[in-house]
Formats: structure tokens, C-alpha cells, sequence
């Protein structure tokens, strides 16, 4: 099968032929239609992770859908036929990645049926950045009335998570691009704010001169995520997907700084799948490429403006 692979960490991604998978006992073999990008993706390829257990060749990528084609002895949860969508971060790394054309793996998986009236490219978009979206605004607690800033918005995690806290009643203010704007304002955004117009932290604090609840930080490095924190008013919160809150400095200002970390689950999968298809929340923009185009789309790197969700079609 074809497969977006590194030979080594640090490597540049490639497109090779490599053995297709077989399901084993407990496994199931999923043809995949469609695979999600993440920035994530990129540093898993870096060696970032280590000493996590990769194996080589890496194939790269953790969100996909396809349809599953074969089950594996003992494997009773799916059947051929069924279409499934789910989050393969799954060690050793590189074993089941969905830059790939099949992906064989454990039924216990963070896995799910993709629901009838749930398009398959868009089921690509949900696992990591909506069950990040979707915990993220849960772990934060009651938001009815509060205002949170949103770094990062436009994005993936960025994208559901505005959506999510806007269903819970905060009062969101959407950092993204003025290409943004208008799509988090249909979202429910209160306000948004152009980075690259004004500085963030002085255009908030001057909206908000009495500070702000929550910070939802999605992009800022250690630096910057300090520097937003404190816009954040006592017995308030901040959060960063980066694992860059020193949380005791935080907790001498009042602030509950949190560095968060996902724990996917099939029941997240299957809330995200019935928020897209009843319409309470919408997938994010989607860019399609090919699996020739994957390498490029990887080596862009974070420095240039992505709004919603990259995703591999086959």
C-alpha cells in the first residue's frame, strides 16, 4: 500500500510503498477514505516524543476514516461494511498511522461508528481537534456568562472549542485572522481580535480593563501564554495545549493554570459525531489534498495561518 512515511526521526516525510497491514487477533482492517492532518503530526515525525515506542517505517498520521474491511479472530465490536472514524495514537508510533491507504489495529481503539448523515471526510475532521474542543470547554466547568479568550480560534481545536462554549453559554473572544472573523461570528463569538492588527493582550485588556475568566490557549509558546495569562482576573483560569503554564506562578496570582492533555475515548467520538450530524455544532472548513501532496502540506510547518482542518482523500 501507499503511505506518508520517515525512515528516521527528523527525516522529510515521504510517499512510499510499504507492506499492508493484516489484521491480527482482537484487530480490525480499516480501508481509510480519508485522514485528518494535525500539527501534531509534525512533531511526532521530529522525534519530539521520544522515548515514546515508534517503529520504522513511521507512517504518519492519527486521525482517519474508512470503512472496515476484515476483522481479526476475536474481534466482535465491528463488522465488515461498517464505516469507522477514529483517533490511532497508538504505540509503538507509526504502527497505525492514517497516512496510509489501510491501517490495521486494535478494536479497543479510540474507534467509533461514523453515523448515518456524518459524511466520511468530515467524520477525518472530529477525532483529535474535537474531542481536544469538546474536553477542553468540559474541563473548565460551568461558562454560562463568562468570558473566555479563545488563542488560536480558527483552527481545528480552535474551531470546536468556540463552538462548545458558546453552547454552554460563555461569552467567547475569538483570536483569529479577519479572514476569520465572520465564520466565528456565525459560530456565536462575542468578539474577535486580529493579532497581526493589534497586539492581543493590549486590544482584551482595554475591552476588558477588569480582566477576563478564562484563557483558552491553543498556540502560544511559554512566553506569550504567560503574557495572556495575565489578563486572566483572580480565581479565574488558564489553559494551554502546549504544556507551557508554570502553574505555581499562576496559582501565586489566583489563576488555576492548567496544561492539558487529551484522553481520547469512543464515547467522546460518538458525542462529537451526533453534535455534527444534529447540527449543534459544525465541522470546520475543509482543505482536500491528495497523499502526493501530504509531504508538502507537512513540511509547511506552524508558521503559516491555518483555519480549520487539512485532510488526505483516497
Amino acid at each position: 500500500m501507499r503511505a506518508v512515511v520517515v525512515n528516521e526521526y527528523g527525516e522529510t516525510p515521504v510517499v512510499a510503498e510499504v507492506p499492508t497491514p493484516q489484521p491480527g487477533p482482537g484487530q480490525v482492517l480499516i480501508e481509510l477514505s480519508a485522514a485528518g492532518m494535525n500539527p501534531m503530526d509534525r512533531t511526532l515525525a521530529s522525534g519530539d516524543w521520544r522515548p515514546m515506542p515508534a517503529t520504522f517505517p513511521m507512517v504518519l498520521g492519527a486521525d482517519g476514516a474508512g470503512v472496515v474491511e476484515h476483522v481479526g479472530e476475536g474481534a466482535t465490536r465491528f463488522s465488515a461494511g461498517q464505516s469507522a472514524f477514529g483517533q490511532l495514537l497508538i504505540p509503538p508510533l507509526g504502527s497505525a498511522g492514517t497516512y496510509a491507504e489501510y491501517v490495521a489495529v486494535t478494536e479497543d481503539a479510540p474507534l467509533a461508528l461514523v453515523p448515518e448523515g456524518l459524511d466520511v471526510v468530515v467524520a477525518s475532521t472530529l477525532p483529535t481537534a474535537g474531542m481536544a474542543g469538546l474536553s477542553l470547554v468540559e474541563l473548565l466547568g460551568p461558562l454560562k456568562d463568562k468570558t473566555a479568550l479563545i488563542v488560536g480560534a480558527g483552527g481545528g481545536v480552535g474551531t470546536f472549542a468556540t463552538q462548545f462554549a458558546v453552547n454552554v453559554g460563555a461569552q467567547v473572544i475569538a483570536n483569529v485572522r479577519e479572514a476569520a472573523a465572520e465564520r466565528m461570528r456565525s459560530y456565536g463569538a462575542a468578539e474577535t481580535v486580529d493579532h497581526t492588527v493589534v497586539p492581543l493582550a493590549e486590544a482584551v485588556r482595554k475591552a476588558h480593563p477588569d480582566g477576563i475568566d478564562v484563557l483558552l490557549d491553543l498556540v502560544s509558546d511559554a512566553d506569550g501564554f504567560a503574557n495572556l495569562a495575565a489578563l486572566v482576573r483572580s480565581g479565574g483560569t488558564a489553559v494551554t495545549t502546549k504544556y507551557v503554564a508554570d502553574t505555581g506562578a499562576l496559582e501565586s496570582a489566583g489563576v488555576t493554570g492548567i496544561n492539558f492533555a487529551l484522553q481520547p475515548s469512543s464515547d467522546l467520538l460518538d458525542r462529537l459525531a451526533d453534535a455534527v450530524v444534529t447540527g449543534s455544532i459544525a465541522a470546520p472548513p475543509i482543505t482536500r489534498i491528495s497523499l502526493d501532496d501530504a509531504p508538502a502540506a507537512l513540511s509547511g510547518g506552524n508558521d503559516r495561518p491555518i483555519e480549520g482542518k487539512t485532510v488526505i482523500t483516497f
